[in-house]
């Protein structure tokens, strides 16, 4: 094989946590009396609290932070309590790569304290051997950063990791790293400029392993 751990994005590739994010959103906006602007929402998909924050405050401005208190614990109240689904395919893929004594890591742009209740309430997190959070990188997706971290915490060089992402914004992070991309799209399809990066763009995780299994 000529990869040597596998990363993985987590919300919208994991867990089917995309569209409840976007629904309780929308709920806050409702109840704050703000607009919900889908084009402007879709674009926050894959980016840290930072990049998330820069985006809405163009949008909402002063109204932001009421707006994002009611959105977060509206949110907080659910994925805090309740085990988000999984995916289809994500757990044959996992049991799939642990066979084959393959490193396992999740790059996420939520919150670590998030991010590791999201997965363990998903019986996930026996298979994670490491967890690289956004708050924990100066730069979010798109940038590499994030990426780069969880390959170095591997110990493993970032051209020998596979790399799953949903998002657009994913996708230019990982291969900015040099990582072998594979994108299943969620909510957004790939952009023009993504799909020119020549990555591999598959409709579900079973597709994936059954590509990977012929390699």
């Amino acid at each position: 094989m000529n990869f040597q751990a596998a990363i993985f994005d987590m919300d919208g590739l994991l867990l089917d946590t995309e569209r409840v994010c976007m629904r309780i959103f929308k709920e806050a906006c409702a109840v704050q009396n703000l607009p919900f602007y889908e084009d402007v929402y879709l674009t926050i998909i894959g980016r840290n609290a930072a990049g998330v924050e820069a985006i809405f405050r163009k949008a909402y401005g002063d109204d932001l932070d009421r707006l994002h208190n009611e959105w977060r614990t509206r949110y907080n109240a659910i994925v805090k309590n309740q085990a988000i689904p999984v995916k289809g395919g994500v757990i044959e893929l996992l049991e799939w790569l642990k066979e084959k004594g393959i490193p396992i890591a999740v790059a996420t742009s939520t919150a670590k304290e998030v991010a590791i209740k999201k997965l363990e309430l998903a019986n996930l997190s026996q298979y994670i051997d490491n967890l690289t959070t956004g708050c924990e990188v100066t730069h979010g997706k798109p940038d590499p950063e994030i990426y780069l971290l969880a390959a170095n915490r591997l110990n493993i060089d970032p051209v020998k990791c596979l790399a799953f992402e949903d998002s657009n914004n994913g996708v230019r992070s990982a291969v900015a790293a040099k990582m072998i991309t594979y994108q299943v799209p969620d909510l957004v399809e790939p952009c023009d400029e993504v799909r020119q990066f020549g990555h591999t763009v598959l409709p579900s995780l079973h597709d994936v392993l059954l590509h990977l299994k012929k390699i």
